[in-house]
């Protein structure tokens, strides 16, 4: 009997917590259509997630918290966020749930939320006005930042993507374009609505009309007359990667920010979350967000140079396949890269180790690196041997990671992963750049050698980070309460 009562009481505290979900989730949509505020917890997204997944994102800030945060008070408190009359914003209710129940909750939930969010407000909040997108390029992580781009659209937009610049722009061109933005292998189906006017020749999106153009060099076209206006353009090419070359954007009508997605030479190199600060916006138009392994490892090196000190150290990734590689054995001007990248482990170089020390200058010379490129088409590792200024030990070097993924600036560059069965599969579409392994940390006996394991989606993950630099340089900052 009393077995059977355990069950079924289980059962209906589910129930409730479920029955709580489906408000909260009911109160982000509201929220982020109707009012332009953006709520996430710990920094996980709550917008397109299933019941199941909000309350596994409940338990999941329990454990790295080490506070209890339960889907009610999360749930009430969306309620009373939406009848606040706020500015468009970010907020982390998350984290908001854990402050009112560690320091507030003396006081209504209300009084609690005004307190904190009372810089928030219609009056005080910034204002800026959408910045026009134009994406130069339209591979892997150019239909990505286009997926990203449009699923965060709504009232107090701050980025519109307006155009994608391409080489070819016949019909089937523009057809065949829009199934890749609908289906991906890795990814999966794009969660809304693609629509092909060929008329036209654009792209309708979730409702928004996005212009197809084809484009020969970046200086070839005229954006103005499609009346695109004051654009960033993307470039997601690969080709033009100095600042001569990413120059010639700023030459086509329409244009006045450049930002590459790669790394760049002669142009600052920007990794979100640590350098973004040294930019002279008012002078300079042109950026680069670094490399995929130059976001991930860049994270957890700052953290510990900045705790611990780095004396030197070699950065080994274990990094999917990619376009650039052969499908089967042929020619290639990087020699191993002609193997056949879906059978084999191929030995090559990456620059990641001496392009962190643009990030982080302290690193200069401290540094090696090379590269594994292994059969997955997404999701790679990196492998960080370091040897420290001062010894430490791997609570000690865990615990300084997991304050950094809560605290400070570097809480959407880093997740702190304590899942003893993490594999690469697991990290695909993770909004975070860096997702720290603490299982897997390893330290010597005298506390001075580690060694540090960090995943990455070297192309989802790469591709926030893009963005997020891509509202910082466009000057389209939203209130945030993280």
């Amino acid at each position: 009997m009393s077995v059977s009562l355990g069950y079924e009481q289980e059962l209906k505290n589910h129930i409730q917590q479920e029955r709580a979900a489906v408000k909260l989730q009911s109160k982000v949509g509201e929220l982020l259509y109707d009012q332009g505020i953006e709520l996430v917890l710990f920094r996980h997204h709550l917008l397109d997630v299933t019941i199941s997944e909000i309350l596994n994102l409940h338990e999941y800030a329990a454990k790295v918290v080490n506070k209890p945060i339960d889907v009610f008070t999360t749930a009430e408190m969306a309620e009373i966020i939406a009848s606040m009359n706020l500015a468009p914003s970010k907020l982390d209710i998350g984290k908001l749930a854990n402050e009112w129940s560690t320091e507030g909750n003396s006081v209504s939930k209300l009084d609690f939320l005004q307190h904190k969010l009372g810089g928030f407000n219609q009056t005080s909040a910034p204002s800026f006005e959408p910045r026009d997108v134009v994406l130069y390029g339209f591979g892997r992580i150019g239909r990505l930042a286009a997926r990203e781009l449009i699923r965060q659209a709504g009232k107090g937009q701050q980025l519109r993507l307006r155009a994608i610049v391409t080489r070819g722009n016949t019909d089937k061109d523009i057809e065949k374009r829009a199934s890749l933005l609908s289906n991906d292998s890795v990814h999966g189906a794009f969660k809304g609505t693609v629509n092909v006017d060929l008329e036209r020749k654009c792209l309708i999106i979730n409702g928004q009309v996005v212009q197809m153009i084809e484009a020969s060099a970046p200086d070839a076209v005229d954006y103005t007359a499609f009346g695109i206006q004051n654009a960033l353009v993307i470039d997601n090419t690969g080709i033009y990667t100095n600042r001569e070359t990413l120059s010639r954007h700023l030459n086509a009508k329409g244009v006045s920010r450049v930002l590459l997605t790669a790394p760049g030479k002669e142009i600052p190199n920007i990794v979100f979350g640590i350098n973004q600060g040294t930019l002279d916006l008012e002078n300079e138009k042109i950026y680069s967000a670094a490399s995929c392994t130059t976001n991930a490892i860049s994270p957890i090196l700052k953290v510990i140079e900045d705790t611990l000190g780095i004396e030197k150290g070699h950065i080994e990734t274990v990094h999917a396949y990619t376009n650039d590689q052969n499908l089967l054995d042929n020619m290639h001007k990087k020699v191993r890269r002609g193997r056949s990248a879906a059978i084999n482990m191929v030995i090559t170089s990456t620059g990641a180790g001496s392009a962190v020390t643009k990030v982080i200058p302290s690193l200069q010379d401290k540094l090696t690196a090379n590269a594994v490129r292994v059969p997955t088409p997404n999701g790679s590792l990196a492998i960080l041997s370091l040897e420290l200024k001062q010894e430490t030990s791997i609570e000690a070097i865990n615990d300084l990671i997991k304050d950094a993924a809560l605290n400070g600036d570097l809480v959407n560059q880093i997740h702190y992963s304590f899942d003893p069965e993490l594999v690469s599969s697991d990290i695909i579409g993770n909004t975070c750049c860096s997702v720290y392994d603490s299982n897997a940390t390893i330290i010597s006996k005298n506390g001075k050698n580690v060694v540090l394991y960090t995943w990455y989606d070297n192309e989802f993950g790469y591709t926030k980070q893009v963005i997020r630099l891509a509202k910082y340089i466009s000057k389209v900052r939203r209130a945030m309460y993280y």
